[in-house]
């Protein structure tokens, strides 16, 4: 397994390590509940630098860009951010993914899924038919997150950037924790609030900001957060897992995710005929959220039935709601089903239990 420049400090903190996308990772320290209290109620801190990193410049950067992500990366101006996908021949979605823009039409970095790095990067290297400069940064890249109400509060001192009035979806450089050059984004996949920090571990970078995050946090609640509280998080709010909730097979507009699927003129990306005309016709299926009425917890691959006992679709990501104490979960059904408040049944071994369809985000 690979390990990341905080693998040694999530060892020493006692955290059940697990592998994830070829990483030996952290998925919890002192129980998932209590980690993804930590972080809806105060601060925490996730290391996230399996996620990977590719620089695009060069005078044709932002044609690629608009060639294989479903935004519109025109509209991004040098500190701003957007939230995207690339979608295969079939209008599946090969990734979801973020884009910042570092310099306006000429520089930008795009931030994958762990286990997409390669998929990803040979899917936009096929596409980069006019030679856009690429670069895979994925692993001298560090990806930290820290996220929660008060986490850019106890920041602050680390850093001369003004991250308390960072806007969502913007980002800064500067210095942090007296390492220079890191990439302050007020990013995150929690709905909590907070930033992420992307910096190279160069002269010991990783060890330094990781021990003042700490010594600066870590008297007023800071914690470290594994996975299992980062999915739990995300399940509150809406957000799409990649494996469990999108993938090859199904579409931006299916998963919900119209909102980042742009029809601009002048922007050919991949499958746009194919999601245009399915923007047309209609979905056959769509991604939404449901809460349990009956006791039950519903797990990935679990079926989603009528009241007549037929299957009508399948559940995606399920959980128990640490914030809210109930059983949630996402799963794509057909249209007809897909109404707020609509009831369905999820079927937990050979029960039928009921379910409501509710809005997003859960929390």
């Amino acid at each position: 397994m690979k390990q990341t420049p905080f693998t040694s400090f999530h060892i020493g903190l006692g955290a059940k390590m697990v592998d994830f996308a070829g990483y030996n990772m952290p998925v919890s320290y002192t129980g998932i509940n209590d980690e993804h209290l930590a972080v809806r109620n105060n601060a925490g801190v996730f290391d996230v630098s399996h996620m990977g990193e590719f620089i695009v410049k060069g005078e044709h950067a932002l044609d690629l860009i608009q060639r294989v992500t479903t935004n519109d990366a025109a509209r991004l101006t040098k500190g701003k951010a957007q939230y995207s996908s690339l979608t295969n021949d079939k209008g599946g979605i090969v990734d979801d993914l973020l884009v910042y823009c570092l310099e306006e039409n000429k520089a930008y970095m795009l931030v994958v899924n762990a286990s997409n790095i390669e998929k990803d990067w040979k899917w936009i290297s096929q596409h980069n038919t006019q030679k856009a400069e690429l670069h895979n940064i994925s692993d001298k890249t560090c990806l930290l997150a820290i996220q929660g109400p008060n986490a850019n509060k106890l920041m602050q001192a680390l850093t001369d950037i003004d991250i308390l009035n960072l806007t969502y979806y913007t980002f800064a450089k500067g210095k942090f924790a007296g390492v220079d050059n890191v990439l302050i984004s007020a990013t995150g996949y929690t709905g909590a609030g907070g930033i992420e920090i992307y910096f190279e571990d160069k002269d010991g970078a990783a060890a330094t900001i990781w021990n003042k995050l700490f010594e600066v946090g870590g008297p007023q609640g800071l914690k470290p957060i594994g996975l299992g509280a980062r999915d739990t998080l995300r399940l509150e709010m809406g957000y799409c897992l990649y494996g469990n909730d999108i993938d090859d097979t199904t579409s931006p507009l299916e998963a919900g995710l119209g909102w980042i699927t742009k029809f601009t003129s002048g922007k050919d990306f991949t499958a746009r005929t194919i999601l245009e005309q399915q923007k047309a016709a209609g979905v056959n299926q769509k991604l939404v959220g449901f809460e349990m009425v009956e006791k039950g917890i519903p797990r990935h691959d679990y079926e989603i039935k009528d009241f007549s006992g037929a299957t009508i679709g399948r559940v995606t990501s399920g959980t128990q709601s640490p914030s809210l104490g109930k059983a949630i979960g996402i799963g794509y059904v057909r249209p007809a089903f897909s109404h707020i408040d609509s009831k369905i049944y999820i079927k937990v071994r050979d029960k039928l239990l009921q379910a409501r369809v509710v809005k997003f985000p859960f929390a």
